[in-house]
């Protein structure tokens, strides 16, 4: 079991592992659709994204920091810059700003992997109330999708 580097220590470090994270969620999603558990698999495939996502966030450190200034507390009194710590749990509630300043495909799907992550608290809902998903197996198509553009941008950043 390997500790997830701080990026306030190692930025490189961390992007790596991030990487590599993405890799084995994407894996245990796939798994997980072959043995037909839809909503576990939106929920791996939502958790690839998010270490995709914090992998890219490494690269955007200096415009994420006029979004994100400042310092936070993050154990006794220690404090760190709060794009670093931002950087390091990718919050669901910021993925979204996060992914704009990335911007490209990576903004565009994380929409697919919020509404993915959604879907896999909620299940499917024929009245679109609690998820945008009226059966299983319309999140499944998303959740392929997802998946798919995951591993396209993968080979991209490990080649």
């Amino acid at each position: 079991m390997q500790e997830l580097p701080k990026p306030w220590f190692d930025l490189h470090a961390y992007k790596r592992t991030r990487l590599l994270e993405t890799k084995y969620e994407v894996d245990i999603a796939k798994r997980f659709l072959d043995e037909g558990l839809i909503r576990n698999a939106a929920g791996k495939a939502y958790q690839a994204w998010k270490a995709l996502v914090a992998s890219y966030a490494v690269d955007y450190r200096d415009k994420l920091k006029d979004f994100f200034p400042g310092k936070v507390k993050i154990k006794g009194n220690k404090r760190v810059e709060k794009v670093d710590w931002i950087i390091a749990v990718i919050p669901s509630s910021v993925i979204k700003t996060v992914s704009q300043v990335i911007g490209g495909e990576v903004n565009v799907y994380t929409n697919l992997a919020l509404i993915l992550h959604q879907y896999r608290y909620n299940g499917p809902d024929k009245e679109g109330i609690l998820s945008p998903y009226s059966s299983d197996d319309l999140a499944k198509n998303d959740v392929l999708l997802l998946i798919s553009e995951t591993e396209k941008i993968l080979a991209k950043e490990t080649t």
